[in-house]
């Protein structure tokens, strides 16, 4: 079993990165390639070992690769470059040892503060740990080969690369006016794309507003949060904000679900205020949010599906439950939400990831669209096109049809009638697929 990727990620391309993790294929051969470092550690074979760990963890776009992993080898050592968001981590391995660092910040411009929470985040890490040379604050990796298979050096790398990414992200949220180190290789968005993705955030946080006004006078706070919820899921799916703005958004969604002694409607004008600064937010401040960049480490470890199956299930009760009391205003969002929900907590194996992110696309029709996708579903017609989406779900399903045999394209399945029952079809053949290796 390959304990790295549980499914090989061969997905339908994208033209754009939507939501947290890797949006990348790895490598046809990425079992192959594990099972090699397997043998050649057992050998002690390290830097041939490593060279086929590597390879195992090179990602693809299209076919072309990402570069998110690079080697070279120089005088007995096998130097490697890993990228992962912001965070360039740096280092070489020889016979005996592996070290990797990434660059935080210049020691010189770091506060008190600043060095009193590197500090507590040394606490925080199980591998890894900061330290600062005479220039820079980084953070460190050490790790011996005595004894190392891919599964030993996997965590450590990860944990490196993770935290990197975060603490560069929250530090520049966090300490105003710090500089980070080594960012060049992140690319900035086209004026144009962010130019789109403002105009739907502003244009869906009227709409939010708009629908909580028409809401029942009483008894209103659970179709205002599932409203107020899913546009800050939504935004961080389809827009993926970066630096300030994700640190906040995702600080505001972690306190409505941690404050268990507040009160709903409490928790809810916590997030219109929230949302509301997000409307009042400028272009200038917007941009200055985002860019684009390559990833290696996905952020969630992989969740079992009966949790989201459980999930699913308990969404749709709560859909029949307001539908049976005749608040149908909050169906469609509901429908919206629990593939945003699902999207943003678990972590998914790359069929019903796509599966899901499939359905998304059907429901934001004139976002897609805005961004070059072909339309999927016509919201003034109210029509699907319905080959397409069969298309689509058989190319999803079809490579790997020889490992699960028990997978099964559900498209002819579907309920076309309206999107509320698509919708309500696709959760329930989500939670009839079958990964089981026969």
């Amino acid at each position: 079993m390959n304990w790295l990727n549980f499914f090989h990620n061969k997905t339908t391309p994208l033209k754009h990165p939507f939501g947290r993790g890797i949006n990348a294929k790895l490598s046809e051969d990425e079992e192959e390639l594990f099972n090699k470092s397997y043998e050649a550690f057992e050998h002690k074979e390290i830097l041939k070992a490593y060279e086929y760990f590597f390879k195992s963890l090179e990602n693809f776009t299209n076919d072309t690769a990402n570069n998110n992993i690079i080697t070279t080898m120089k005088e007995d050592k096998l130097h490697f470059t890993i990228f992962q968001g912001c965070a360039k981590i740096t280092g070489y391995i020889t016979q005996e040892n592996l070290y990797a660092e990434a660059i935080i910040t210049k020691k010189s411009s770091a506060s008190v503060a600043l060095k009193r929470h590197i500090l507590d985040r040394n606490y925080q890490l199980t591998y890894a740990y900061y330290f600062s040379d005479s220039e820079f604050i980084k953070l460190k990796l050490y790790h011996d080969n005595i004894t190392m298979t891919p599964q030993k050096i996997f965590f450590p790398l990860r944990e490196i690369a993770l935290n990197a990414d975060f603490d560069k992200e929250y530090i520049k949220s966090e300490f105003e006016g710090l500089r980070l180190e080594e960012i060049s290789h992140l690319k900035k968005l086209d004026v144009d794309e962010l130019q789109i993705k403002y105009d739907f955030m502003q244009k869906n946080i009227l709409e939010v507003e708009k629908k909580i006004e028409t809401l029942p006078s009483n008894d209103n706070a659970g179709m205002q949060a599932f409203l107020l919820l899913n546009t800050l899921y939504m935004i961080d799916y389809l827009l993926v904000p970066k630096y300030n703005f994700y640190q906040k958004t995702s600080k505001k969604v972690q306190e409505y679900f941690s404050e268990e002694y507040s009160t709903i409607e409490a928790k809810n004008k916590e997030l219109r205020i929230y949302i509301n600064k997000l409307q009042a937010m400028n272009f200038e401040e917007f941009s200055s949010n985002f860019y684009n960049a390559t990833y290696t480490f996905n952020q969630i470890d992989k969740t079992p599906k009966e949790d989201m199956d459980s999930f699913i299930n308990e969404s749709l009760l709560k859909i029949r439950w307001y539908k049976n009391n005749r608040y149908k205003q909050i169906i469609p969002t509901i429908y919206k939400y629990i593939s945003y929900y699902i999207l943003y907590n678990y972590g998914l194996n790359p069929v019903v990831k796509e599966l899901l992110h499939t359905l998304v696309e059907i429901q934001n029709p004139a976002f897609f669209h805005s961004l070059g996708y072909a339309k999927l579903y016509d919201e003034e017609e109210q029509s699907f096109a319905r080959k397409k989406i069969i298309s689509k779900i058989e190319d999803i399903i079809e490579p790997h049809l020889a490992r699960f045999k028990l997978l099964e394209a559900f498209g002819e399945e579907l309920n076309f009638s309206s999107l509320n029952e698509f919708s309500n079809s696709f959760y329930l053949q989500i939670q009839n697929l079958n990964f089981e290796e026969i």
